[in-house]
């Protein structure tokens, strides 16, 4: 059933597979309501939704056909006296988490996705009919988080807004969504978000806390040196892998599922960065920077306890790229769209972007290598 083409697909008994072009599948039947005619006097013939191939079975479908034929045949028009089966909120949900998993970024962005509405929407609203959702029921879910998390909510109430768009698109609702309504009404508090900037270390102390570092052997010691050295985010480095590395070209290509952007991003790799590389082949293990288990990488918290050993209070892992960032404006005066770049930034306008294709990989390789320098000599 998967494999047919665009058309009409005939089950029998007047059930019909309708295909559209773009793919989408849904479920037909067509009747003769008995002792009824149309505007030309001719038998009522009428063709029926019976809902989503993905949402409703072939025997679903056969079912209620044949509800809708025996209808039919009492001289009762479906469309006035059928009893559809509506599934339940959580029944579209999964299915349009589903539907789009091959869009997801990574497998853990679409696992957050369903576990949004798994932790604040499937406990309140799961088991209800889709088409008995309205704005009472989406602000039982939105209100206990509104004020107190309020990015998780709303990054919530944009889920809730896709699981109903996509439940009307398949002829479970109608009218307008409620999350929507909400919206336009205003009737949540308005919620001034205050930034959250990770806290950094001055870059007068890094050097002095570089040398500390490098006298340390611990796996993660090494991987927060490169860290340091590169810039980069943790979620990058600790999941390097030896085939993204250039030994030759000295440059390493963090691939796009790993990054931020969404683009692949060229690392230019400096005699010091390389010097913790390096030592590391000789592990033979998947990951660059290994952990306690073979071929997993390190988890994300190895760095961030390494910082408490330290003595570095308060200090996070991220905040070292503020650390560089300064010390490019303050002491290297690096050109904006170069530092930026080094941190895998995007730099201007889409229509900038689009024309400037180089990503100034020369110019970024002079300031990393003034950077490790000054990490390690303080100059």
């Amino acid at each position: 059933m998967e494999n047919l083409g665009a058309g009409r697909h005939g089950d029998g008994n007047g059930l019909y597979l309708v295909v559209d072009p773009s793919g989408a599948r849904r479920w037909i039947v067509r009747v003769t309501v008995k002792g009824q005619k149309n505007k030309m006097g001719a038998p009522l013939r009428t063709d029926f939704g019976l809902g989503g191939a993905d949402l409703v079975t072939l025997n679903q479908a056969r079912d209620r056909a044949l509800e809708y034929r025996r209808m039919a045949q009492q001289g009762l028009n479906p469309r006035f006296n059928a009893k559809r089966e509506i599934p339940t909120f959580e029944d579209v949900a999964q299915q349009v988490h589903l539907a789009r998993m091959p869009t997801w970024k990574n497998a853990k962005h679409g696992q957050q996705w369903i576990n949004t509405l798994r932790d604040y929407a499937f406990p309140k609203i799961g088991r209800m009919p889709i088409d008995s959702i309205n704005q009472p029921e989406v602000l039982m879910c939105l209100s206990p988080i509104w004020t107190e998390k309020h990015e998780t909510a709303k990054q919530l109430a944009q889920r809730i807004k896709t699981v109903l768009d996509v439940a009307r698109s398949k002829g479970f609702r109608s009218g307008e969504n409620p999350v929507t309504a909400i919206k336009d009404a205003q009737v949540l508090p308005k919620v001034k978000a205050k930034p959250k900037h990770h806290k950094a270390m001055r870059w007068q102390e890094l050097p002095t806390f570089y040398a500390d570092l490098k006298s340390r052997d611990a796996m993660s010691a090494n991987a927060l040196r490169f860290t340091c050295l590169t810039g980069s985010r943790t979620n990058e480095v600790l999941g390097m892998r030896w085939d993204e590395i250039d030994f030759d070209q000295q440059l390493w290509s963090c691939p796009e599922d790993r990054m931020k952007t969404g683009e692949e991003h060229r690392v230019p790799l400096t005699s010091e960065m390389l010097s913790i590389l390096e030592p590391l082949r000789v592990l033979q293990s998947e990951y660059v920077f290994e952990g306690q288990k073979r071929h997993r990488p390190l988890s994300n918290m190895s760095m961030l306890m390494l910082l408490r050993r330290m003595d570095a209070e308060g200090i996070t892992v991220h905040g070292f790229r503020s650390t560089f960032r300064d010390w490019a404006a303050e002491v290297a005066s690096a050109p904006r769209e170069i530092a930026e770049m080094s941190l895998s930034h995007r730099v201007g306008t889409n229509v900038e972007r689009a024309y400037a294709r180089s990503d100034l990989l020369d110019k970024r390789r002079m300031l990393m290598n003034e950077w490790s320098n000054f990490l390690v000599g303080g100059v």
